[in-house]
């Protein structure tokens, strides 16, 4: 078998480091790592060259909850599990039954990166309605890793914020202002909780806190190693907000249309409305995420193809999808065709959000008239989140590197 290839017919062992509380000191949960033969990021890149990533991260994840369930860690400490996006969220026959005891006595928060969110979107979120109806929480890990994916946290609305360990180590520059803020945006917004890692000293704590963290894990609390023997309950848990939306196929325009009133225009006003936007994404110097559809590529305006260019050359995540021929957009836009009779198809739709900007542009034609459309146009964060995200899972993979040397450990 090409798994037991990778691990060399040894075990994957779990350790555990302690997830505390920046003010009282006290334990609320514990991160599980992979052990094994050979270092964990080499194992999983020997698993992606096996193709049995998805059977490794089981394996890993198997390992995670075995542990925590032989230390009676229960529900009121919080286990931290990291998965990988490209993982099959069927569970393998072999863990059915070690799964259900994980849902009824542990509870569980499963670690993606900002690396998943920005190379494979449409899988990460099949990922996250999985843990969701499992009622399990959601942690974005090493916020700061890549400025360029801030824009994607309100896709997740993840209940964990884990702030990379070089925010914390390093001195303060505009660059982490700049992470800082959307974080703090998001955590205010949500009430999502923030988690400093690599805290390693007093200093480190301080500014932890400073940065709107609470929660704080590094060697100032514990390595990784065994959980402990005596594991007393909490006086406070880690907060899940069982956060649920829709994953019907609906679409933009079906997600607007329920709450926003329609108006009537026509191409021309609605190319307008479209560049508007499409400047905005460029005025702001946080990266946005910017999704489009277009009806046979017909609404790609001669200008948006060069904006959206200038935008993913700057690292914004960028995506065009069409029910027509997919024009050539270079510079690092993701382009791709919509299956006939898609339940896209049809709609031009502009969806822009950022840290802190979002708006978004929903169309369809309405009668005979080609040029007459009904459309609507809100800046309400949450509906145009909504509406990007029935975009987001249908962009195609990003054909890109998954590790690199910088990669941290499972």
């Amino acid at each position: 078998m090409a798994l037991t290839d990778v691990v060399g017919g040894s075990a994957v062992e779990a350790a555990y480091q302690p997830v505390v509380s920046l003010e009282t000191g006290q334990v609320l949960g514990f991160e599980a790592y992979a052990r094994g033969v050979r270092p964990p990021l080499e194992l999983l890149r020997a698993a992606r060259a096996q193709r049995c990533a998805g059977d490794f991260d089981w394996l890993c994840r198997a390992a995670a909850i075995t542990g925590a369930l032989r230390a009676g860690l229960g529900h009121s400490l919080t286990l931290f599990v990291n998965v990988e996006p490209d993982s099959d969220v069927l569970v393998p026959p072999a863990h059915v039954d070690l799964l259900l005891r994980a849902e009824s006595s542990l509870r569980v928060v499963l670690e993606v990166t900002e690396r998943a969110v920005v190379q494979r979107p449409a899988e990460l979120l099949r990922l996250v309605d999985w843990a969701r109806d499992r009622s399990w929480g959601i942690a974005l890990d090493d916020l700061g890793e890549d400025p360029s994916s801030l824009a994607m946290m309100p896709f997740l609305e993840p209940d964990v914020i884990k702030l990379d360990l070089r925010l914390v180590q390093q001195r303060p520059s505009p660059e982490i202002g700049l992470v800082m803020s959307a974080a703090m945006a998001q955590a205010e917004r949500t009430g999502a909780v923030i988690v400093a890692e690599g805290v390693e000293d007093e200093a480190d704590r301080e500014a932890a806190l400073a940065m709107g963290a609470t929660l704080g894990q590094g060697w100032l609390y514990g390595r990784p190693g065994p959980l402990p023997r005596a594991l007393p309950p909490p006086d406070a848990v880690i907060p899940l907000r069982r956060t649920w939306y829709p994953r019907d196929e609906t679409t933009p325009f079906a997600v607007v249309r329920a709450s926003r009133a329609l108006r009537r225009g026509d191409r021309q006003l609605l190319l307008s409305i479209a560049e508007h936007l499409q400047e905005q994404a460029l005025a702001w110097q946080d990266a946005p995420v910017v999704l489009s559809t277009f009806q046979a590529g017909e609404d790609l305006a001669p200008g948006a193809g060069d904006r959206y260019q200038r935008l993913a050359s700057r690292g914004s995540f960028v995506a065009t999808l069409h029910d027509g021929e997919v024009p050539e957009l270079a510079g690092g836009v993701r382009a791709a065709r919509l299956p006939d009779e898609h339940a896209l198809t049809g709609e031009w739709s502009v969806v822009v959000v950022g840290p802190h900007y979002a708006g978004a542009l929903v169309a369809r034609q309405t009668g005979p008239d080609p040029d007459a459309y009904d459309f609507a146009v809100t800046h309400e964060r949450q509906l145009v989140v909504e509406a990007g995200r029935t975009l987001l899972r249908h962009v195609p993979e990003l054909d890109v590197p998954w590790l690199d040397a910088t990669a941290p450990g499972r």
